[in-house]
């Protein structure tokens, strides 16, 4: 995970802010935190978390992805395309919020289904190089023997 840079995250969420023509108290009571903890975030005192940081973009109505990427919580180099394609659906004039949600979350079904969670590859946990399937992801099947005889169930994957 990359380190934190707490000042430029404060100095570019000045700088939203401003650009959204906010007060600090405006902006702080639109994203639910006190107006000092929000002063201090923005002077690069306080370490925001992720949820506050979700908040104060939703806010600024900027994406929650490059605050998280500012903050160190995502890493800019791997993450880079996800926080592309999420920026655009957001920043998309022709959507209403109600459809940008819908998509975010259809493309981070895809993103899943591929082997892919929020910025993470698919764990493959007891390191025999195949990846888990999900729970819900495997089927039970009944077999039958040469002679067609029920042979009990079977599990297969797909």
């Amino acid at each position: 995970m990359a380190s934190l840079n707490v000042g430029n995250l404060g100095e570019y969420l000045r700088e939203q802010r401003r650009n959204a023509q906010l007060s600090l108290r405006q902006l702080a009571d639109a994203a639910g935190v006190s107006n000092p903890y929000l002063s201090q975030i923005e002077r690069g005192l306080r370490k925001p978390s992720a949820e506050v940081l979700q908040q104060v973009a939703k806010a600024l109505r900027i994406s929650a992805e490059t605050l998280y990427v500012r903050a160190g919580i995502l890493d800019a180099e791997r993450d880079r395309d996800e926080v592309e394609t999420r920026a655009v659906i957001l920043a998309d004039p022709s959507l209403n919020e109600r459809q940008k949600q819908v998509l975010l979350q259809i493309y981070e079904s895809f993103r899943k289904e591929n082997g892919f969670g929020v910025g993470e590859p698919a764990a493959d946990e007891d390191g025999d190089g195949v990846t888990e399937e999900a729970p819900g992801d495997t089927e039970v099947r009944g077999t039958r023997t040469a002679d067609g005889d029920d042979a009990g169930p079977r599990r297969t994957e797909g």
